[in-house]
Parts: C-alpha cells; sequence; structure tokens
C-alpha cells in the first residue's frame, strides 16, 4: 500500500515537473526581449510521394552545408519509419520518442555524423507518434530551448504523404522544400501537398527540387510544366531550385551507408548538391530571424492550434 502511495506520488510529481518545464520553455520563447541564441535556418523537406529520394537529398545537402562552415542538424520528422541513421551509417541508442516520452534530454539522443552534422534520429516501426500531441509538440519546443549549442542550419526530415505530422513541420518551417521526380505519380502527390497546405493553411511560397533526372533540361521542364498547373489552379508562389540527376554513384554510395558527396565527391550528384548549395544559403538573406528556432516559437503554437482544430 505505501509502495502504491509512493509510486502515484512520485508519477504526480513528475508531471507537475514536466508541466512547469513546458511553461518555462514557452514563455522563454514569447519572450519578446532579443535573444542571445544564433539564428537558425529551419527547412522543412517535403515530397508528397515516398521513394523519390528525400532523406537522401537531406543527407547530402547537409554534409556540404557542413562542410561550407555551417553547423547543421538533421531532424528526422519520420516518426514512425525513420531511415536518416541508416542511410549514414549511424546506429543511435536512443531517439526522438525518448526525448518525447520525457526519459532523455534532447543532447542527450543527438549523434554526430560525417562532417560533424548532428542527427536527432526518429524510431523506425513505431506508431506511438505518428501524430504528435499538443503536449508532446510543446516537449519538443522546450528540448530544443534547453540545447546549450543550437545549429544554424536545421533540416527537417518530413514523412512521405500528407499526414499532420508533415503539415505541422511544413507550416513551421522558414522554408517548405518540395522533392519531386519526372514521375507523374510523384508529380501529382506533390501537388496535392502544395494544395492542402495553401488552401487549408494558407501557406504560399514553396521551393521545388527535381531529382533523377536525365539531364539538366528535363528538371526544368517538369518544374515548367508543373508551375504551369499550380500557377492556374492555385494561389503560390513556386520556385525552381534545381536538379540532380540520376546517378549510379548515389546507389553506390547507399549501399555503403555513406552520402554520395562524402564517398564520391566528383559524382554527378554530388556536384549538384553543391550546386543547390548556393540556393540555399541565397535563401538566408530573406528572412529577419531574431535567433532561436522558428519553428519552435510562437508561429508553432499558432500552426499546432490550426492542424489540430482541422484534423477534429
Amino acid at each position: 500500500m505505501t509502495v502504491s502511495t509512493t509510486s502515484e506520488h512520485m508519477k504526480a510529481v513528475g508531471t507537475r515537473i514536466r508541466r512547469l518545464d513546458q511553461a518555462s520553455g514557452l514563455r522563454a520563447v514569447m519572450d519578446p526581449t532579443p535573444s542571445t541564441r544564433r539564428p537558425v535556418q529551419v527547412i522543412a523537406v517535403s515530397s508528397g510521394k515516398g521513394g523519390v529520394g528525400k532523406s537522401n537529398v537531406v543527407v547530402n545537402l547537409a554534409i556540404v552545408s557542413a562542410r561550407q562552415g555551417r553547423h547543421v542538424m538533421i531532424m528526422d520528422a519520420d516518426l514512425a519509419l525513420g531511415n536518416v541513421d541508416i542511410l549514414l551509417g549511424l546506429t543511435p541508442q536512443y531517439t526522438i520518442e525518448d526525448v518525447l516520452s520525457g526519459h532523455k534530454r534532447l543532447e542527450e539522443v543527438l549523434v554526430t555524423g560525417p562532417e560533424g552534422i548532428q542527427l536527432l534520429p526518429a524510431t523506425s516501426g513505431g506508431q506511438a507518434f505518428t501524430q504528435l500531441t499538443y503536449e508532446q509538440q510543446l516537449l519538443l519546443h522546450t528540448a530544443f530551448l534547453e540545447l546549450v549549442q543550437t545549429p544554424d542550419l536545421l533540416f527537417i526530415d518530413c514523412a512521405a504523404g500528407i499526414s499532420a505530422n508533415v503539415l505541422y513541420f511544413s507550416l513551421v518551417a522558414h522554408e517548405t522544400l518540395v522533392l519531386v521526380t519526372p514521375d507523374p505519380t510523384s508529380l501529382t502527390d506533390a501537388y496535392a501537398l502544395i494544395k492542402i497546405l495553401s488552401t487549408r493553411y494558407h501557406l504560399q511560397k514553396f521551393r521545388l527540387v527535381v531529382n533523377k533526372v536525365k539531364h539538366v533540361q528535363e528538371g526544368k521542364e517538369v518544374f515548367r510544366k508543373f508551375s504551369l498547373v499550380t500557377d492556374r489552379f492555385l494561389s503560390v508562389s513556386l520556385d525552381y531550385v534545381g536538379c540532380i540527376p540520376t546517378d549510379e554513384y548515389v546507389t553506390m554510395a547507399v549501399v555503403q551507408q555513406r552520402a554520395v558527396c562524402e564517398l564520391y565527391p566528383r559524382a554527378p550528384a554530388s556536384r549538384a548538391f553543391t550546386s543547390l548549395l548556393s540556393a540555399l544559403d541565397g535563401w538566408r538573406g530573406e528572412h529577419s530571424w531574431q535567433g532561436g528556432y522558428q519553428l519552435f516559437g510562437p508561429s508553432a503554437l499558432a500552426a499546432t492550434r490550426i492542424v489540430r482544430k482541422d484534423k477534429t
């Protein structure tokens, strides 16, 4: 009886502490005074359709960015079928599930990959976090605010599809990068994603990258045809970032659980990633950040409420 009572008491205390931590984290985010944190560029990478090479693109862009002197972090936001750690040949002991469960701090879960990039790994085969609750999102807010050393570039590798998590992470990032291939099914699913984000949640600016093209002109042609449709039926701004060629070196690198730009820096795909990086760097001048994470700031809380209301 005493053991049971003590256990219940400890659980209640733990709950109160977590609530206090969340509240203090939110106050820090809402504080209008200038932040001492470094500005963080947050880029969400989505695709709509799976199998288009999204995680591979994220990994390579992260490594190329780190080589240019940026402090880069990847958040594997496919919270049920994470695979970024596999692509990097890493074996994390913990995942974001441990953070959302309150068992670990975020810095205890991060693992270091090539060129010093940090990865927040996701679980594989779990279903508990396929749709984050409001409380879980608050835990994530607080976890990032507690980081001692923050990155200046955060890639969010979103899951395929149009789940609530995908919509949420796309809404709260500074940039939404949509990856497509010339495959008609990829273009159809990407259009559906952009349509939902623009018509339901009023997101208006998107960046497009075309993967697995035969030549540069094919990438431009895919964008031209795709933008004709979006211009006609949607009120969005769609910018062409560039394309990545079909490259056998990419497949060879994946088999070895390495990034192609790390293993084969002179491969056609590696050169394409380097070219894409200049576009990403150019986006930094388009925002006036006060420091910290927009992803885990007031805009995130507003986006959370919008997505949750739409789902209920």
